[in-house]
């Protein structure tokens, strides 16, 4: 079943991005091929496994374009193979994910059928929480006021 966001999209300002994400998830879940898995390994390493039985590398591509990773595969000339049974799916595809503010793909490799893909927060200092000092009060800044007699 497929919802249809038009009348939320009309009735709020400013969430359309939260809108777009949620259609994203719609679709994502109605289109489960190729499986992947998506694994934390700490706090700021990410991987991402995708099952490629019967894809060769260069039938492959990822690119990465404003915080979305998108993997799209296509099979090269179909075999003239007679099949009893068909198990090993051999369909083209297209495959998005939305990666957070500052995760980059620090590495990608392909083996024994998987697509691994090695993803890393890495956030700017200048926008990582930092302590500031509290510095003690100087006599010298400061002037006493005092009480004109009336």
């Amino acid at each position: 079943m497929r919802y249809d966001w038009t009348p939320l999209w009309r009735s709020t300002i400013g969430f359309d991005r939260l809108f777009d994400v949620l259609d994203e998830v719609q679709r994502t879940a109605e289109e489960s091929y190729p499986p992947y898995n998506i694994e934390r390994l700490d706090e700021n390493r990410f991987r991402i496994s995708v099952a490629l039985a019967g894809f060769r590398q260069d039938e492959i591509a990822l690119t990465v374009e404003q915080n979305v990773l998108t993997l799209e595969g296509s099979k090269g000339e179909k075999e003239e193979k007679t099949f009893l049974h068909r198990g090993i799916s051999a369909r083209s595809f297209r495959r998005q994910f939305t990666l957070a503010d500052h995760v980059e793909v620090k590495g990608v490799r392909f083996e024994h059928g998987l697509l691994i893909i090695d993803l890393l927060r890495e956030i700017p200092e200048a926008m990582k929480p930092r302590r500031i000092p509290i510095g003690e009060v100087s006599t010298g800044n400061v002037r006493r006021i005092e009480a004109k007699a009336a």
